[in-house]
Formats: C-alpha cells, sequence, structure tokens
C-alpha cells in the first residue's frame, strides 16, 4: 500500500499531466512544482463532505474548491438521488450562488453534472441568498437544492451545500451516504457532463421562474406586524458587504415602508470584498463606511449581511446617540423577546409554542421562555439541527415552532425556510427597532431592560485557526488534553456540569451522578455552570478552527464583563493557548 507521500506525489502528477485536466489546472500546479508542503496540503486528502456539504480554498488539488472537485460532489449527489427513482429525477434539484469567486461557474458545473445524470436543474442564473435556496426546494417540490458559498469565509474560499426536499440542510445520515457515493468515483476526470446548449434543448436545465422570487418577498411581507406610522419613522442604514442580500433585503424593508439606505461602497456583489479584510458581520471592522455614513444619516440602527445572506449584524443605539455592536446571542434574545411579546399581545401565543438554540448560545432566553410560558430546546451547534427538529414537529404535531437561533448570527422565525435568513432576521430586527422607538426606547435600551429582568449575562468566543494537517492534528490534541483532564472551575466559577458529547455522558460534578447526553454524539466538551453560563470547546465543522465559548452571568454590566475576562483568560491558559 502507498504511503501518504507516495499518495500524494501520484495524484499530484495525475492532475498536472493528464489531459483530462484544464490547461489551467495544469498550469496552477506546474507553478508549485519542488514546493512540497503546498503539494501535500493540496492533496494529503479529499476536500471533505460533511453534513454541511464542502467547503475550502479555491484551487487546484483534491483539497480544494475546483470545477472537478464540484462535479465529483454533484456526482454523488446524483448516485443518491437515483436510489429514490426516476420521480426523484425528475422533481430535479435547484442550485443557488452568492457573490464569490467562482461561484457561478461552480453552480453551473454542478447543474450540468446533474443533466448529465438525467436530473432535472433548476439554475438561478444571478446571485441569490441562501435561504432563498431553501425557500424554492420546497416553493418547487425539488428532491434536493444546491448553494455554492462559503458563507462569511475570507475571499480564498467557497463551498457546496446540499439541501433535501424539507428545505434544510442534509442531516449527517444523508451526508454519509452521499459521501460514500463521492468516494466511488475517485478518477475525477471520468465524471460525466453535457454541453450547456445540449441541457437546455432537453429540458435538464431550467431557470428558475421568477414567481419563486416573488412568493418569497410576500411570505417575508407576512411577519410585519408594526403599524405603517411605525414603520415609516424608523430609519435603517444598510450594507450587503459586496454580497448577495442587496436586492432581496432592501426591497422588503421597503416594501414594508421602511426608509433604507445602503452603503454605496459595499452595494456591488464583488467576490473580493475590496472594503473588508473578511465579509463577516460578526466583526465590528465591516461597519466602519456605515458608521462614516451614520454620522450623517443618524439611523436607528445599521444592518450588515454576510454574502450568501444568512447571518446578519446589527449595530443598535443606544440613549446617548452611539452605534453598540451586538453578539449574535444579544440579536437572539431581544428577537425572542419581540416576537414572544408580539404573539402575547396578539393572542396568537400556542400553547405548545417552543423556541430553539444551539447548546453554544445564550441561556439568557431560558427565564424569557418561562415568563412566556413556552418551552426552551437545544440543538447541536449547526442551524440544520434546527430545521431538522422543525421537520420532527411538522411530522409529529408536537410543538409550534415560534423561532430559532445560533450565537453565530443566525435566526429563524418562520417555517417557510428552514435555515438561518438574514433576510428575515433583517425585517424582525427592523420590526423589534420600529416596535420599541415607538413606545420611546432605543433597542439598545430593550436590552438593557432583558438584563436588568435576567441577570446580565455576556458572553465570548475565541477562535484559533490552525490550517492543515498538522492544524488538524493540533485541534485534536487539545480537545483530547481537556478530555482528559477536565477543569473543576474556570476563573474561580466551579463547574457544575460537565458533559462529553463524544462519549454520550454528562457528570454532575457535585455528586458525581452520571446521566446520558440526548442530543447526539459530537466532539464537543460543555462546562456549564449553576447560574446558566458555560465555557464549550469544539473543533470547527466548516473551518481549520478550534472554537472556545464563554458565557457568564453578573449582577450588572462591570461584573459581567470583569468575570467573562477572567473565565476567558484561565480557558484559555488551560488548553496552553495564551
Amino acid at each position: 500500500m502507498a504511503s501518504v507521500q507516495e499518495r500524494v506525489q501520484q495524484l499530484y502528477r495525475l492532475w498536472s499531466q493528464h489531459p483530462g485536466f484544464d490547461p489551467e489546472t495544469r498550469a496552477e500546479l506546474a507553478a508549485i512544482a519542488g514546493d512540497e508542503k503546498e503539494i501535500e496540503d493540496r492533496f494529503y486528502k479529499d476536500l471533505e463532505f460533511g453534513t454541511g456539504g464542502l467547503r475550502g480554498l479555491i484551487g487546484a488539488g483534491t483539497n480544494r474548491m475546483n470545477r472537478y472537485t464540484v462535479r465529483q460532489a454533484t456526482q454523488g449527489l446524483a448516485d443518491y438521488i437515483a436510489t429514490f427513482g426516476p420521480g426523484a429525477k425528475e422533481r430535479g434539484v435547484v442550485i443557488a450562488h452568492d457573490s464569490r469567486r467562482c461561484s457561478p461557474e461552480f453552480a453551473l458545473e454542478a447543474a450540468l453534472t446533474l443533466a448529465a445524470n438525467g436530473i432535472r436543474a433548476y439554475l438561478w442564473e444571478s446571485l441569490r441568498p441562501t435561504p432563498m435556496l431553501s425557500f424554492a426546494v420546497r416553493e418547487l417540490g425539488t428532491i434536493a437544492g444546491i448553494v455554492i458559498t462559503a458563507s462569511h469565509n475570507p475571499p480564498a474560499y467557497n463551498g457546496y451545500k446540499v439541501y433535501w426536499e424539507d428545505g434544510g440542510q442534509i442531516p449527517p445520515d444523508r451526508a454519509a451516504a452521499i459521501q460514500e457515493r463521492i468516494r466511488s468515483h475517485g478518477d475525477v476526470t471520468a465524471i460525466r457532463t453535457m454541453p450547456e446548449a445540449e441541457a437546455r434543448a432537453k429540458g435538464l436545465l431550467l431557470p428558475v421562474p421568477p414567481a419563486v422570487d416573488e412568493a418569497y418577498r410576500n411570505r417575508l411581507l407576512s411577519l410585519i406586524t408594526t403599524r405603517p406610522e411605525e414603520r415609516a419613522a424608523c430609519k435603517i442604514l444598510y450594507t450587503p458587504l459586496h454580497g448577495s442580500g442587496n436586492l432581496p433585503v432592501r426591497s422588503v424593508l421597503t416594501a414594508a415602508g421602511y426608509p433604507v439606505t445602503v452603503v454605496r461602497e459595499q452595494e456591488a456583489p464583488d467576490g473580493n470584498f475590496p472594503t473588508v479584510r473578511t465579509p463577516n458581520p460578526e466583526e465590528a471592522e465591516v461597519f466602519d463606511l456605515a458608521l462614516r455614513l451614520a454620522q450623517t444619516e443618524q439611523p436607528d440602527v445599521i444592518l450588515a449581511t454576510d454574502p450568501d445572506a444568512d447571518r446578519l449584524g446589527v449595530m443598535a443605539r443606544d440613549r446617548e446617540g452611539r452605534y453598540r455592536l451586538l453578539t449574535g446571542n444579544q440579536i437572539g434574545v431581544l428577537l425572542a423577546d419581540f416576537i414572544l411579546q408580539s404573539r402575547k399581545a396578539a393572542g396568537t401565543l400556542p400553547a405548545n409554542g417552543v423556541i430553539l438554540k444551539s447548546i453554544a448560545s445564550t441561556n439568557l432566553v431560558a427565564p424569557l421562555c418561562r415568563d412566556y410560558g413556552v418551552e426552551l430546546m437545544q440543538t447541536h451547534v449547526g442551524f440544520k439541527f434546527i430545521g431538522d427538529k422543525i421537520r420532527e414537529f411538522e411530522e409529529t404535531g408536537s410543538h409550534t415552532f415560534l423561532f430559532g437561533f445560533e450565537e453565530s448570527y443566525g435566526y429563524l422565525a418562520a417555517t417557510f425556510v428552514r435555515d438561518k435568513d438574514a433576510v428575515m432576521a433583517a425585517v424582525l430586527v427592523a420590526e423589534a427597532t420600529a416596535y420599541h422607538k415607538a413606545r420611546g426606547r432605543t433597542l439598545y435600551e430593550a436590552l438593557e431592560a432583558i438584563w436588568d429582568r435576567y441577570g446580565h449575562f455576556r458572553e465570548g468566543l475565541h477562535n484559533v485557526t490552525l490550517p492543515g494537517k498538522e492544524g488538524q492534528e493540533r485541534i485534536q490534541a487539545l480537545v483530547d488534553s481537556l478530555r482528559r483532564d477536565p477543569p473543576e472551575a474556570f476563573g474561580g466559577i466551579p463547574v457544575a456540569y460537565r458533559d462529553d458529547y463524544l462519549l454520550g455522558e454528562g457528570v454532575e460534578c457535585g455528586t458525581g451522578r452520571r446521566y446520558p447526553l440526548t442530543l447526539g454524539r459530537a466532539n464537543v466538551l460543555h462546562y456549564r455552570f449553576a447560574d446558566g453560563g458555560f465555557v464549550m470547546v469544539r473543533p470547527s465543522g466548516t473551518e481549520p478552527k478550534l472554537k472556545v465559548y464563554f458565557s457568564v452571568v453578573g449582577r450588572d454590566g462591570a461584573e459581567a464583563e470583569a468575570l467573562l475576562a477572567r473565565v476567558r483568560e484561565d480557558a484559555l491558559r488551560r488548553l496552553g493557548l495564551t
């Protein structure tokens, strides 16, 4: 059996010399001849197809996003669809893409690979947000959906996400079945494709009907609950960060009657994202241009969407007129409060209502749910798990979904989409801002009122980026070291419960009592404090990162910030990261 290094060299020679690869690919690889580290990183493994599909650097190689890895993934998906019979192939697959480099090309490659397998493909020929893809799957009744995006990653990345007929991302069992079929196509030069003209002539490549866009916008408008005069008095400043959110966000907010100003320098789609280091609405720096414009516009709230418009960042005005960057947890709590308050006032709060959140997200929402008499459920990290619970509720009728959120700036408040939706979230944040402004308070003051009621929660996240094979091994070693020697406290706060999702078991630290964990196995360590705070450690499922989450509760903001700093410092020290 060939060693890893021998296999790397075999693959490098194949990709750089075989006439089945295009001249650009061969030239790119010829340019790195002799750079053994770069060659190893490109070929030491296949780009992994996980529950979120593919994500990686754009470039030539098996561990890169390129037309051949896109074809290979699509062939695996096509093989899987074929197991459901001719009807599934006839229903077809809908495909969307964002503004990233190579996104239109990869979307077309996927469509033509499907066509070569006799599977109908509906292709948006201009960019659309990921949540619109989720909506279109259900609206068109397709068997699956594909979106080409790497979300908020830096410009060098792209990705490929698969959705199933319920509109949600494929769950782990389907991902494993598709991955098995992808692996069977080791020779990427042999994967079938079809000329575009032939695919269109045969009715295997079709445009997405414009009625889908209109239906999506109308469903969003149905979420409006504020009065017209409240909306007209609420000024919105918005930046799409060169992504796909520009037209849908502005269209729905304008149709609802909100005055909207866009940051012109960041309006046009551009996969190089020239005005930001990375197009991530979690980062304060992406708001620099918006804040400059805010000096003259004086908006009530500033909104930013990432390239595929599934994540929303918010800056809210405080009582002094300053703009405060909200965390994903704070946005989630504000929206949960607004939705529950509005539902209760309208008499539409159901007896079996439920709010969903990931285990990495704030527990500040727990007392809020108790006060409104709705259940709070947790899922693993990844909005696909929230989407899967919505599907379960539909099948069983056990609960009525009201709202779901993740700390990573993802929100959903209606079931016609099954993934996080920044277009919908933009509507909801505008609605919450207008509601509170009409009652004499800013959105930030509404957050302060929640803290005063339930405790001053503060959360943080530390990302450790360790790329390549060595980085992957280091990340695993860091998690294993914590698993072998579990801490009893962080920053002087005792750990009350220690949950190891890889083992599927938790421990009550004071008594030693063990209990099963019901969310399924995952490489996650979760250390919970008695007051609702926690420290959580997990490797990212989509990026070469170790993620360390923190949550604390203080009697006031100053105490909470001090606790957060102390807990963070202690946790990172234990991991050897300081």
